[in-house]
């Protein structure tokens, strides 16, 4: 290629070169592209923990059996057996209500925290007589005498061998505890409960002078046919008291005293942690 050849060529690059210069200049700048927009991932919580089991503050060691445990629909007949064996057949007759005995049981005790226990529901047939007050000026006060009204029952309660009653309990604990959760506390341990009542009635006070008591007015022409039944405690603190607490006072001081010794008794075999305040009716 010669000379003129090169020159040549040489112009004409340089002439595209400075017309793509100004063309460049001239020509509006054209954004660069938005850079792509990554949407943030959105956060999530991480679940919630499941509510954790309630704990069981006093284990029961279930006495092995050496035959497996009926029904709790067919096990009238066993318990009577079973409690025979620790009361006698005499004493079970005049105290126990052996028909649906472990319902009874488990219904009882958890209304003995609350404010009524209803007597038809009680695994035991209710103390003879009626409740007895007497009048001191203008005041009305339970009676001296109402207390030996309950001494059997306590005289009972204190001549059961508390390590076999609580042997027995421990053998039919099974059913106890299927009761309790049939009544409505499914999850939750019947030996706690027991307990936290014992703790409860652990608690009542005991009345350094006769107790006065009053009949509420009793609105309309009817007039109730033992309104001795309708007795409450003059003082609105003992008659805020738990209907378990308020069975314990009406009982008398002394016999209120042997039974509390009773259920310290009890308490010992059934819990593992010293006695504390609990809340009444709670479970």
């Amino acid at each position: 290629m010669n000379k003129q050849l090169w020159v040549g060529l040489g112009s004409v690059l340089i002439l595209i070169a400075i017309g793509a210069y100004f063309w460049l200049r001239q020509a509006p700048q054209q954004p660069p592209p938005p850079a792509p927009v990554v949407s943030a991932a959105p956060i999530v919580a991480p679940p919630a923990p499941a509510p954790a089991e309630p704990a069981i503050r006093h284990p029961i060691d279930e006495a092995p059996s050496a035959t497996p445990l009926p029904p709790i629909e067919r096990a009238d007949a066993f318990v009577k057996e079973q409690i025979t064996g620790l009361l006698g057949a005499k004493r079970v007759k005049t105290h126990v209500r052996i028909e649906n005995f472990v319902r009874s049981v488990v219904a009882t005790v958890d209304n003995l925290a609350r404010s009524l226990a209803p007597p038809r529901v009680w695994p035991i047939h209710p103390t003879p007589g009626r409740f007895n007050v007497e009048t001191a000026g203008n005041e009305r006060i339970i009676s001296s005498k109402n207390a030996a009204r309950y001494r059997p029952f306590v005289a009972l309660a204190e001549s059961v061998d508390t390590a076999r009653a609580v042997a027995l309990y421990k053998l039919l604990y099974p059913l106890f505890q299927r009761a309790y959760e049939t009544l409505g506390y499914p999850g939750k341990h019947f030996n706690d409960r027991l307990v936290e009542v014992i703790d409860l009635l652990l608690e009542t006070p005991i009345p350094s002078t006769p107790l006065k008591v009053e009949l509420p007015e009793v609105q309309g022409p009817i007039k109730p046919s033992r309104p001795w039944l309708l007795y409450r405690f003059s003082d609105p603190a003992l008659e805020r008291l738990a209907s378990g607490q308020k069975i314990l006072l009406r009982v008398g001081r002394e016999n209120e005293k042997r039974l509390k010794a009773k259920l310290v008794q009890i308490r010992k075999l059934i819990a593992t942690e010293q006695v504390g305040r609990r809340t009444p009716g709670s479970g």
